[in-house]
Protein backbone atom coordinates (compact mmCIF):
# COMPACT_ATOMS: atom_id res chain seq x y z
CA UNK A 1 0.00 0.00 0.00
CA UNK A 2 1.25 3.61 -0.92
CA UNK A 3 1.85 6.10 1.65
CA UNK A 4 0.05 9.02 1.59
CA UNK A 5 1.53 11.92 -0.32
CA UNK A 6 3.72 14.05 1.35
CA UNK A 7 1.74 17.89 0.85
CA UNK A 8 4.09 21.50 0.06
CA UNK A 9 2.57 24.70 0.11
CA UNK A 10 4.80 27.37 -1.50
CA UNK A 11 3.60 30.87 -0.55
CA UNK A 12 4.61 34.38 -2.29
CA UNK A 13 3.89 37.80 -3.60
CA UNK A 14 2.68 37.27 -7.27
CA UNK A 15 5.23 38.30 -9.76
CA UNK A 16 8.51 37.49 -7.67
CA UNK A 17 8.98 33.76 -9.67
CA UNK A 18 6.71 31.60 -7.42
CA UNK A 19 5.48 29.42 -10.32
CA UNK A 20 9.26 28.85 -11.90
CA UNK A 21 10.27 27.89 -8.28
CA UNK A 22 7.55 25.13 -7.58
CA UNK A 23 8.14 23.94 -11.54
CA UNK A 24 11.70 23.77 -11.15
CA UNK A 25 10.76 22.14 -8.03
CA UNK A 26 8.35 19.80 -9.51
CA UNK A 27 10.94 18.67 -12.20
CA UNK A 28 13.62 18.09 -9.99
CA UNK A 29 11.76 15.51 -7.31
CA UNK A 30 10.65 13.77 -10.72
CA UNK A 31 14.37 13.76 -11.67
CA UNK A 32 14.73 12.21 -8.32
CA UNK A 33 12.28 9.44 -9.34
CA UNK A 34 9.44 11.09 -7.04
CA UNK A 35 5.64 11.05 -8.32
CA UNK A 36 4.90 14.66 -8.54
CA UNK A 37 1.54 16.94 -8.28
CA UNK A 38 1.80 20.48 -9.16
CA UNK A 39 -1.37 22.01 -7.88
CA UNK A 40 -2.11 25.44 -9.03
CA UNK A 41 -4.03 27.49 -6.68
CA UNK A 42 -4.36 31.02 -8.30
CA UNK A 43 -7.28 32.01 -10.12
CA UNK A 44 -4.51 33.44 -13.22
CA UNK A 45 -4.22 29.05 -13.26
CA UNK A 46 -0.87 29.63 -15.14
CA UNK A 47 1.35 27.89 -12.58
CA UNK A 48 1.45 24.46 -14.59
CA UNK A 49 2.14 26.21 -17.83
CA UNK A 50 5.43 25.94 -18.15
CA UNK A 51 5.56 22.36 -16.49
CA UNK A 52 3.41 21.21 -19.28
CA UNK A 53 5.74 23.30 -21.79
CA UNK A 54 3.65 25.90 -22.46
CA UNK A 55 -0.03 24.22 -22.36
CA UNK A 56 -2.57 25.80 -20.11
CA UNK A 57 -4.80 23.21 -18.26
CA UNK A 58 -8.63 23.36 -18.31
CA UNK A 59 -8.74 24.43 -14.42
CA UNK A 60 -11.39 22.37 -12.10
CA UNK A 61 -13.50 25.75 -11.40
CA UNK A 62 -14.36 25.85 -15.03
CA UNK A 63 -14.38 21.96 -15.64
CA UNK A 64 -17.30 21.41 -12.61
CA UNK A 65 -18.96 24.00 -14.08
CA UNK A 66 -19.39 22.43 -17.28
CA UNK A 67 -20.37 19.10 -15.95
CA UNK A 68 -23.09 20.70 -13.36
CA UNK A 69 -24.49 22.25 -16.33
CA UNK A 70 -25.07 18.96 -17.47
CA UNK A 71 -25.74 17.50 -14.25
CA UNK A 72 -22.67 14.73 -14.95
CA UNK A 73 -19.75 14.29 -11.94
CA UNK A 74 -16.65 15.21 -12.34
CA UNK A 75 -13.95 12.43 -12.72
CA UNK A 76 -10.42 12.63 -12.15
CA UNK A 77 -8.97 12.44 -15.60
CA UNK A 78 -11.02 15.53 -16.19
CA UNK A 79 -8.93 18.02 -14.32
CA UNK A 80 -5.45 15.77 -13.74
CA UNK A 81 -3.22 15.69 -16.39
CA UNK A 82 0.19 13.93 -17.03
CA UNK A 83 3.01 15.04 -18.69
CA UNK A 84 6.10 12.44 -19.83
CA UNK A 85 9.16 14.83 -19.93
CA UNK A 86 12.55 13.77 -22.54
CA UNK A 87 15.19 12.93 -19.41
CA UNK A 88 13.58 12.99 -16.63
CA UNK A 89 12.37 9.36 -14.97
CA UNK A 90 8.78 10.12 -13.85
CA UNK A 91 5.82 11.88 -15.22
CA UNK A 92 4.74 15.12 -14.10
CA UNK A 93 0.95 15.93 -13.15
CA UNK A 94 -1.01 18.88 -12.91
CA UNK A 95 -3.80 20.46 -11.76
CA UNK A 96 -5.09 24.07 -11.78
CA UNK A 97 -8.12 25.24 -9.40
CA UNK A 98 -8.11 28.36 -11.54
CA UNK A 99 -10.92 31.18 -9.91
CA UNK A 100 -13.73 33.32 -11.50
CA UNK A 101 -13.10 35.58 -14.28
CA UNK A 102 -11.86 39.01 -13.33
CA UNK A 103 -14.76 41.16 -11.43
CA UNK A 104 -17.26 38.39 -11.43
CA UNK A 105 -16.97 36.36 -8.36
CA UNK A 106 -14.27 35.79 -5.40
CA UNK A 107 -11.01 34.33 -5.84
CA UNK A 108 -11.14 32.90 -2.57
CA UNK A 109 -14.05 30.84 -2.87
CA UNK A 110 -13.23 29.55 -5.72
CA UNK A 111 -9.87 27.67 -3.92
CA UNK A 112 -12.30 26.53 -1.45
CA UNK A 113 -14.77 25.10 -3.46
CA UNK A 114 -11.48 23.49 -5.61
CA UNK A 115 -10.34 21.74 -2.25
CA UNK A 116 -13.58 20.76 -1.88
CA UNK A 117 -13.89 18.66 -5.47
CA UNK A 118 -10.12 17.16 -5.13
CA UNK A 119 -10.86 16.03 -1.71
CA UNK A 120 -14.13 13.91 -2.59
CA UNK A 121 -12.18 12.68 -5.54
CA UNK A 122 -9.13 11.30 -3.32
CA UNK A 123 -6.60 13.57 -4.31
CA UNK A 124 -4.92 12.93 -0.66
CA UNK A 125 -4.98 8.95 -1.18
CA UNK A 126 -3.72 9.01 -4.73
CA UNK A 127 -0.21 6.81 -5.58
CA UNK A 128 1.62 10.91 -5.41
CA UNK A 129 4.70 11.18 -3.32
CA UNK A 130 4.93 14.64 -3.26
CA UNK A 131 1.53 17.39 -3.50
CA UNK A 132 3.20 20.90 -4.54
CA UNK A 133 0.35 23.75 -4.30
CA UNK A 134 1.57 26.81 -5.81
CA UNK A 135 -0.93 29.54 -3.78
CA UNK A 136 -1.03 33.79 -4.01
CA UNK A 137 0.27 35.27 -1.17
CA UNK A 138 -1.20 38.63 -1.64
CA UNK A 139 -4.49 37.68 -0.74
CA UNK A 140 -5.14 37.24 2.83
CA UNK A 141 -8.85 36.28 2.64
CA UNK A 142 -9.55 32.76 4.22
CA UNK A 143 -9.39 30.76 0.84
CA UNK A 144 -6.11 31.43 -0.28
CA UNK A 145 -5.01 30.22 3.57
CA UNK A 146 -7.08 26.76 3.06
CA UNK A 147 -4.21 24.45 3.42
CA UNK A 148 -2.92 26.50 6.93
CA UNK A 149 -6.61 26.98 8.09
CA UNK A 150 -7.54 22.79 7.19
CA UNK A 151 -3.72 21.35 7.80
CA UNK A 152 -3.94 20.37 3.87
CA UNK A 153 -0.43 21.33 4.16
CA UNK A 154 1.95 19.36 5.77
CA UNK A 155 5.03 22.00 5.27
CA UNK A 156 5.24 25.88 4.22
CA UNK A 157 7.85 27.23 1.83
CA UNK A 158 7.38 30.97 1.98
CA UNK A 159 9.25 32.90 -1.28
CA UNK A 160 10.61 36.59 -1.48
CA UNK A 161 13.24 38.67 -3.05
CA UNK A 162 14.49 41.83 -1.38
CA UNK A 163 11.90 43.96 -2.03
CA UNK A 164 9.71 45.17 1.52
CA UNK A 165 6.62 44.45 -0.32
CA UNK A 166 7.38 40.87 -1.23
CA UNK A 167 9.21 40.27 1.72
CA UNK A 168 5.30 41.86 3.81
CA UNK A 169 3.69 39.24 2.07
CA UNK A 170 5.95 36.33 3.14
CA UNK A 171 5.84 37.79 7.04
CA UNK A 172 2.08 37.59 6.69
CA UNK A 173 1.85 34.26 5.62
CA UNK A 174 4.12 33.46 8.72
CA UNK A 175 2.20 34.99 10.94
CA UNK A 176 -0.93 33.79 9.32
CA UNK A 177 0.61 30.09 9.76
CA UNK A 178 1.33 30.65 13.61
CA UNK A 179 -2.70 31.85 14.37
CA UNK A 180 -3.92 28.16 12.86
CA UNK A 181 -1.15 26.92 15.25
CA UNK A 182 -3.30 28.25 18.02
CA UNK A 183 -6.39 26.76 16.25
CA UNK A 184 -5.47 23.29 16.16
CA UNK A 185 -3.54 23.90 12.54
CA UNK A 186 -0.50 20.99 12.19
CA UNK A 187 1.52 22.85 9.22
CA UNK A 188 4.82 23.75 9.35
CA UNK A 189 7.19 26.39 8.24
CA UNK A 190 9.75 24.50 6.75
CA UNK A 191 11.74 28.49 5.88
CA UNK A 192 12.01 31.05 3.05
CA UNK A 193 13.75 31.03 -0.13
CA UNK A 194 15.03 34.25 -1.25
CA UNK A 195 14.25 34.53 -5.21
CA UNK A 196 16.66 36.37 -7.31
CA UNK A 197 19.07 37.67 -5.22
CA UNK A 198 21.04 40.53 -5.51
CA UNK A 199 23.28 40.23 -2.45
CA UNK A 200 21.46 43.19 -0.65
CA UNK A 201 20.82 40.74 2.24
CA UNK A 202 17.41 42.74 2.93
CA UNK A 203 15.62 39.02 2.96
CA UNK A 204 18.52 37.99 5.29
CA UNK A 205 18.01 40.17 7.92
CA UNK A 206 14.49 39.54 7.83
CA UNK A 207 14.56 36.03 8.39
CA UNK A 208 16.96 36.56 11.03
CA UNK A 209 14.48 38.81 13.01
CA UNK A 210 11.58 36.32 12.38
CA UNK A 211 13.43 33.26 13.42
CA UNK A 212 13.12 31.43 9.36
CA UNK A 213 15.62 29.42 8.39
CA UNK A 214 17.07 30.81 4.45
CA UNK A 215 16.08 27.33 2.20
CA UNK A 216 17.50 28.60 -0.69
CA UNK A 217 19.03 31.82 -2.56
CA UNK A 218 18.76 31.97 -6.01
CA UNK A 219 20.27 34.98 -7.53
CA UNK A 220 18.63 36.58 -10.80
CA UNK A 221 19.92 34.37 -13.99
CA UNK A 222 19.15 35.89 -17.33
CA UNK A 223 19.58 32.54 -18.95
CA UNK A 224 17.19 30.87 -16.30
CA UNK A 225 14.54 33.21 -17.11
CA UNK A 226 14.88 33.07 -20.87
CA UNK A 227 13.98 29.10 -20.33
CA UNK A 228 11.01 29.72 -18.25
CA UNK A 229 9.70 32.40 -20.63
CA UNK A 230 10.11 29.53 -23.40
CA UNK A 231 8.28 27.02 -21.38
CA UNK A 232 11.86 25.21 -20.64
CA UNK A 233 13.16 24.28 -17.22
CA UNK A 234 16.18 26.64 -15.38
CA UNK A 235 17.24 23.29 -13.92
CA UNK A 236 18.83 22.32 -17.06
CA UNK A 237 21.05 25.03 -15.87
CA UNK A 238 24.07 23.53 -13.57
CA UNK A 239 24.12 26.50 -11.88
CA UNK A 240 20.25 26.43 -11.24
CA UNK A 241 19.69 22.76 -10.89
CA UNK A 242 22.63 21.96 -7.93
CA UNK A 243 20.77 24.48 -6.13
CA UNK A 244 17.37 22.54 -6.66
CA UNK A 245 18.41 19.43 -5.99
CA UNK A 246 20.20 20.17 -2.62
CA UNK A 247 16.98 21.71 -1.79
CA UNK A 248 14.87 18.67 -2.56
CA UNK A 249 17.49 16.46 -1.01
CA UNK A 250 17.30 18.70 2.43
CA UNK A 251 13.44 18.66 1.86
CA UNK A 252 13.43 14.73 1.39
CA UNK A 253 15.98 13.55 3.97
CA UNK A 254 14.38 16.21 6.71
CA UNK A 255 18.08 17.80 6.75
CA UNK A 256 16.40 21.53 6.51
CA UNK A 257 14.56 21.12 10.06
CA UNK A 258 11.53 23.39 10.84
CA UNK A 259 11.88 26.97 11.42
CA UNK A 260 10.09 27.95 14.57
CA UNK A 261 9.35 31.39 13.42
CA UNK A 262 7.47 33.91 15.28
CA UNK A 263 7.05 36.24 12.64
CA UNK A 264 7.20 40.53 13.54
CA UNK A 265 4.31 43.09 13.96
CA UNK A 266 3.67 46.15 11.60
CA UNK A 267 6.19 48.22 13.82
CA UNK A 268 9.18 45.38 13.78
CA UNK A 269 9.03 45.01 10.40
CA UNK A 270 8.55 48.45 9.04
CA UNK A 271 11.91 49.27 11.43
CA UNK A 272 13.94 46.66 9.39
CA UNK A 273 13.53 49.57 6.81
CA UNK A 274 14.47 52.33 8.78
CA UNK A 275 13.81 54.96 11.56
CA UNK A 276 9.77 55.25 12.44
CA UNK A 277 8.63 58.43 13.93
CA UNK A 278 5.81 57.99 17.18
CA UNK A 279 4.04 60.12 15.76
CA UNK A 280 -0.07 60.51 15.08
CA UNK A 281 -1.11 61.00 11.59
CA UNK A 282 -2.28 64.43 10.81
CA UNK A 283 -6.67 64.43 10.70
CA UNK A 284 -8.21 65.95 7.41
CA UNK A 285 -11.03 67.92 8.76
CA UNK A 286 -14.42 67.62 7.10
CA UNK A 287 -14.16 71.67 6.08
CA UNK A 288 -10.84 70.92 3.73
CA UNK A 289 -13.13 67.78 2.93
CA UNK A 290 -16.24 69.37 2.20
CA UNK A 291 -15.27 72.84 0.96
CA UNK A 292 -16.89 74.24 3.87
CA UNK A 293 -16.52 78.37 4.50
CA UNK A 294 -17.04 77.96 8.38
CA UNK A 295 -14.03 78.72 10.31
CA UNK A 296 -12.61 77.20 13.30
CA UNK A 297 -14.59 77.64 16.82
CA UNK A 298 -12.20 80.42 18.17
CA UNK A 299 -11.23 79.25 21.71
CA UNK A 300 -9.14 81.66 24.28
CA UNK A 301 -5.87 78.97 24.27
CA UNK A 302 -5.88 80.14 20.71
CA UNK A 303 -4.19 83.56 21.60
CA UNK A 304 -1.28 81.39 23.31
CA UNK A 305 2.18 81.56 20.81
CA UNK A 306 1.69 77.96 20.26
CA UNK A 307 -1.27 77.78 18.51
CA UNK A 308 -1.74 77.39 14.83
CA UNK A 309 -4.48 79.48 14.91
CA UNK A 310 -3.39 82.21 16.78
CA UNK A 311 -0.79 82.81 14.23
CA UNK A 312 -3.65 82.93 11.58
CA UNK A 313 -5.01 85.86 13.58
CA UNK A 314 -2.24 87.40 14.16
CA UNK A 315 -1.28 88.02 10.69
CA UNK A 316 -4.69 90.02 10.35
CA UNK A 317 -4.01 93.99 10.01
CA UNK A 318 -5.75 96.59 12.57
CA UNK A 319 -8.22 97.10 12.78
CA UNK A 320 -9.21 93.71 11.92
CA UNK A 321 -7.11 91.46 14.66
CA UNK A 322 -8.03 93.47 17.74
CA UNK A 323 -11.93 93.42 16.79
CA UNK A 324 -11.87 90.00 16.02
CA UNK A 325 -9.92 89.50 18.96
CA UNK A 326 -12.34 91.07 21.29
CA UNK A 327 -15.76 89.72 19.69
CA UNK A 328 -14.64 86.33 18.84
CA UNK A 329 -12.38 85.35 21.26
CA UNK A 330 -12.90 87.12 24.49
CA UNK A 331 -16.76 87.66 23.63
CA UNK A 332 -16.64 91.24 24.28
CA UNK A 333 -20.37 92.96 22.82
CA UNK A 334 -20.53 94.98 19.22
CA UNK A 335 -21.53 97.78 21.56
CA UNK A 336 -18.43 97.44 23.84
CA UNK A 337 -15.94 96.74 21.17
CA UNK A 338 -17.16 100.13 19.54
CA UNK A 339 -16.78 102.34 22.45
CA UNK A 340 -12.90 100.59 23.24
CA UNK A 341 -12.03 100.96 19.63
CA UNK A 342 -13.52 104.14 18.83
CA UNK A 343 -15.87 103.24 16.36
CA UNK A 344 -19.18 103.26 15.68
CA UNK A 345 -20.98 99.87 15.85
CA UNK A 346 -21.79 99.20 12.56
CA UNK A 347 -18.33 99.74 11.80
CA UNK A 348 -16.84 97.24 14.09
CA UNK A 349 -19.82 94.94 12.53
CA UNK A 350 -18.06 95.00 9.03
CA UNK A 351 -14.87 95.37 10.15
CA UNK A 352 -15.57 91.26 11.97
CA UNK A 353 -17.31 90.85 8.58
CA UNK A 354 -13.89 91.31 6.98
CA UNK A 355 -11.70 90.08 9.56
CA UNK A 356 -13.78 86.68 8.81
CA UNK A 357 -13.11 86.59 5.68
CA UNK A 358 -9.59 87.53 5.60
CA UNK A 359 -9.22 84.80 8.19
CA UNK A 360 -11.01 82.47 5.74
CA UNK A 361 -8.53 82.98 2.78
CA UNK A 362 -6.03 81.91 5.24
CA UNK A 363 -7.43 79.04 6.12
CA UNK A 364 -8.89 77.51 3.18
CA UNK A 365 -6.51 79.78 0.70
CA UNK A 366 -9.56 80.39 -1.22
CA UNK A 367 -10.76 84.45 -2.06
Amino acid sequence: MHKKPRTIAIYGKGGIGKSFTTTNLSATFAMMGKRVLQLGCDPKHDSTTSLFGGISLPTVTEVYAEKNARNEPIQIEDIVFRREIPGIEQPVYGIELGGPQVGRGCGGRGIISGFDVLEKLGMFSWDIDIILMDFLGDVVCGGFATPLARSLSEEVILLSTNDRQSIFTANNICQANNYFKTVGGTSRLLGLIINRDDGSGIAENYARAAGLNILMQLPFNPQARDRDDSFDFAIRLPEVGEKFRQLASGILDGSLGYSEAHGLDFPEFIRLFGEVKDEHPTPATADELQGSTTLPTPDRKARGNGSKYASLVEKLQEPERDVYRMMEIDKVTAEDTATIMKMSESEVLDTLAAARKSLKKLVFGRK
